[in-house]
C-alpha cells in the first residue's frame, strides 16, 4: 500500500521529476530502466507514495546522478545520506592522498593539477609553476579556481595563442558539467567566464585543425611557443563524495621543443 508522508514525499517527487526531465526521459523510460511500474513512479513524483531507500538509490543510479546528488535525494525522501564526504586531509584518506601524490610526482617534469567539482585547485606538482608564474597572484589566492585563472584577462589568457579555441573547449566542458549536475555555483562560474573578453573567435563546435587529433593548448613562452595536450583521470570506484569529485588533469608536451623546455626547467 502506498504511504504518503507530508513534507517528505513531495520533495523527493519534485527532485526526481526535475532530474528525469533534465535527462530527457519519460516516466516509462525511467520506470523500465529501474524495473519499477510506471504507476509507482508516477505516485512517487506526485507525492502520493514514499519510495524506499533502495528505490531512491536505484532511480538515482539510472539517472546517472553524482554521489552528492544521490545523498540529496535520500535526504529529500527522509533518509540519511549513505555516501560520506570526507576531508581529503583526514587519516582515512591517506591512501587516496598518496595515490594522488604518486600521479603528480610521477608526471614530472610535465605539469599536472588536481581540482574539485568547482574547479578549485586542490593540489599540483612543481611543474605547474610554468603556468602559474604567468598568472596574477590575486587569482591564485586560495581557493584558487583554475578556470578563472586560465581565462581571466590577468590570468593565462593573454599568453594563450589559440585562446578562442581553448576557451571554447573549457566552456564546453563546464557547460556539460552544468547540464549533468545542475549546480548553482557552476552556473554562476560559467556566466562569469563567458563575460571575459576574447579577441579571437570562439568555436561553437570543436573541429580538428590540420593534423590535430586533440584540442591543443598553445602557450607563448620565452619568445617561442609551447604546445600541450592533456588527459583527465578520476578515481575509478569512489564511494566517498570527495573522491568522486576529484579530477587530475595532466599536461603532456605535443612536440619535442615543448618537452625539451620542460626538461630544462626541471633540471634547473
Amino acid at each position: 500500500m502506498a504511504v504518503t508522508v507530508a513534507g517528505v514525499a513531495p520533495a523527493i517527487g519534485v527532485q526526481l521529476r526535475r532530474w528525469r526531465q533534465a535527462r530527457r526521459l519519460s516516466q516509462l523510460d525511467l520506470a523500465n530502466r529501474a524495473e519499477v511500474s510506471t504507476r509507482h513512479l508516477s505516485f512517487v513524483e506526485t507525492g502520493r507514495s514514499r519510495p524506499s531507500r533502495e528505490m531512491v538509490l536505484r532511480l538515482a543510479g539510472q539517472l546517472d546522478l553524482s554521489l552528492r546528488e544521490r545523498n540529496r535525494l535520500l535526504l529529500a525522501a527522509g533518509y540519511a545520506p549513505v555516501y560520506p564526504e570526507t576531508d581529503l586531509v583526514a587519516p582515512r584518506m591517506a591512501a587516496a592522498r598518496a595515490a594522488v601524490r604518486q600521479v603528480l610526482q610521477g608526471h614530472e617534469p610535465y605539469p599536472a593539477v588536481v581540482v574539485d567539482r568547482g574547479w578549485h585547485l586542490v593540489d599540483a606538482n612543481r611543474s605547474l609553476a610554468l603556468l602559474t608564474d604567468l598568472v596574477a597572484p590575486a587569482l591564485l589566492t586560495p581557493p584558487a579556481n583554475v578556470l578563472r585563472a586560465s581565462l581571466h584577462p590577468e590570468g593565462l589568457a593573454p599568453h594563450i595563442v589559440n585562446l578562442g579555441e581553448w576557451r571554447g573547449h573549457l566552456l564546453g566542458r563546464l557547460a556539460r558539467q552544468v547540464e549533468v549536475t545542475g549546480d548553482a555555483e557552476l552556473v554562476a562560474l560559467e556566466r562569469e567566464l563567458r563575460g571575459y573578453p576574447c579577441e579571437g573567435p570562439v568555436p561553437e563546435v570543436e573541429l580538428p585543425g590540420p593534423g590535430e587529433i586533440v584540442v591543443p593548448l598553445r602557450l607563448r613562452y620565452a619568445g617561442g611557443e609551447l604546445v600541450f595536450l592533456s588527459t583527465i583521470a578520476t578515481f575509478g570506484t569512489p564511494l566517498d563524495v570527495t573522491l568522486a569529485e576529484l579530477s587530475i588533469e595532466s599536461f603532456y608536451p605535443a612536440d619535442e621543443h615543448t618537452a625539451s623546455v620542460l626538461r630544462e626547467r626541471a633540471g634547473r
